[in-house]
């Protein structure tokens, strides 16, 4: 199988009748009727789409994307997924970096993908779509997506990934998770993002399995799809805390599903009470891992019993090379940057040469920009963003470690830590997502947090908010508090 589309091609010649995808608007789709759809898309494209030019897909979480995906990958196209919730100035820049030949807009599942379409003149039809003349020349034949990341400044960065990228990617995460054919999937993740396309969803085809897309997350149809004989979910951890915070709320402690079987967070740390507090709410052990857009998400990962209290994110997976570089800032006995190099690494940044050389050598080592170190069990510990390092007073802050004491409170959600140069030094500042209801003080979580953390480490300012300014993933974009806290922190 040399290309990803080739995975539903399988399903639908051996298994037409299973169920392969499901949405508000289609219902349940089979693997042949999902086949079916993508071939109708497939002949919107030829003619007009040639390979390796890219076809942008503009989508929230729906079955009419996934068709869009696949088809695109049938006439030989680049994939662009970018969710319809970004700005007008986000997706402009994007459309202008990319430059695809194709936009197709998921209108029918989104108010937003229809406002954009209306916005840039997007022709009716079955999808409605945008026509462009583009400028730059096609990608290689193998590229398979280019995925634009969040939670950066600065000009869009697009990742490609190739064919292989994504399908190791899938079948490393079909495989950790033991997926089977049988499995039901709760599809909340985008699937513009690396871990809803890669882990979730060309892992479900790959396997066969059945997933149930929603096109964002809501805790209130989360809960209610998680008992309804779902068995593997992967979320973010402010996916899980709103899903436990909205089940308490409803005067429940515990999920109550006899099927779910597999549980995982990414894209942000655990801390040892949150995933006691997690486990005993979903009744299974909940795995965490680590990745990133450029390693086609996969790094390391664990295969834990429920109860286990290692909070490191695994060892390396299968295939993946990891090795720890202690002459960064915030390096040294055994501490350092996480350098990973495999059949997992994207080949580098579309039309950007100068930063693929800045994080990709030439012997195939990628520097995430994440400090890290191992354990004596070879289990890999992530410290926090190599750039997000705190240095107050001379000594280290990673801000993971003090976000982890805030979320202990009992009446926070979620939290964010950044570092503020002050008088010539950085003064740790918090931001905290608190529960509904609750009547959290800055003294009471600053008291709170002073029975837990070294002086140094221990915020100067505490702003509390309803919410945090994420990505459509969950994960709080940080380089976007300051701006949005702006009249808090005057």
């Amino acid at each position: 199988m040399a290309r990803v589309e080739a995975f539903l091609t399988k399903q639908a010649d051996q298994r037409p009748d299973a169920p392969a995808v499901e949405d508000a608007v289609s219902g349940v789709l089979s693997y042949g009727a999902l086949a079916h759809e993508v071939a109708a898309y497939a002949d919107m494209m030829r003619g007009g789409v040639a390979p390796g030019e890219r076809v942008m897909i503009l989508s929230e979480n729906c079955a009419g994307a996934v068709a869009a995906t696949f088809a695109a990958w049938q006439c030989g196209a680049t994939v662009v997924p970018i969710n319809a919730r970004q700005t007008a100035r986000e997706v402009d820049r994007v459309i202008a970096h990319a430059d695809p030949r194709r936009v197709f807009f998921t209108t029918h599942v989104s108010s937003e993908a229809s406002a954009h379409a209306d916005r840039l003149g997007a022709q009716a039809g079955r999808m409605p779509v945008l026509h462009r003349s583009p400028r730059k020349a096609p990608c290689d034949s193998d590229i398979a997506v280019i995925l634009y990341t969040t939670g950066t400044t600065g000009d869009p960065k697009g990742v490609m990934l190739t064919h292989g990228n994504v399908r190791f990617g899938a079948q490393t995460s079909a495989a950790l998770r033991d997926m089977v054919a049988e499995d039901v999937i709760l599809g909340v993740l985008p699937i513009t993002h690396v871990f809803g396309l890669c882990s979730v969803l060309v892992a479900s085809v790959h396997k066969g399995a059945f997933m149930r897309l929603a096109p964002r997350f809501d805790p209130e149809r989360a809960l209610a799809t998680l008992r309804d004989g779902v068995t593997l979910f992967s979320g973010v951890p402010q996916m899980h805390a709103l899903l436990m915070a909205h089940a308490a709320a409803m005067g429940a402690t515990a999920l109550g599903s006899d099927s779910l079987r597999y549980v995982s967070s990414g894209a942000a740390p655990l801390d040892p009470a949150w995933k006691r507090a997690a486990e005993a709410f979903y009744g299974v052990a909940v795995q965490n891992g680590y990745g990133m857009t450029e390693s086609t998400a996969g790094i390391a990962a664990t295969r834990h019993a429920i109860g286990n209290p290692d909070m490191s994110v695994g060892p390396a997976l299968p295939g993946v090379d990891v090795r720890i570089d202690e002459t960064v800032p915030g390096g040294g006995n055994g501490q350092g940057e996480v350098l990973t190099r495999g059949p997992h690494v994207m080949p580098g940044y579309f039309d950007a040469p100068e930063r693929t050389a800045e994080v990709l050598a030439s012997d195939g080592w990628l520097r995430t920009g994440d400090l890290g170190r191992f354990d004596d069990a070879g289990h890999l510990h992530i410290m926090g963003r190599s750039k997000e390092l705190i240095i107050r007073g001379g000594f280290n802050v990673y801000p993971p470690e003090v976000e982890a004491v805030l979320t202990d409170h009992p009446d926070v959600v979620q939290s964010a830590v950044i570092g503020r140069p002050a008088g010539g030094d950085e003064e740790v500042l918090a931001f905290v997502q608190t529960r509904a209801g609750a009547d959290l003080t800055a003294a009471s979580l600053a008291a709170f947090a002073a029975e837990r953390l070294a002086g140094y480490k221990r915020p100067a300012r505490y702003v509390f908010a309803d919410r945090l300014p994420a990505a459509p993933t969950g994960k709080v974009l940080k380089h976007k508090l300051l701006e949005t806290f702006a009249a808090a922190l005057a």
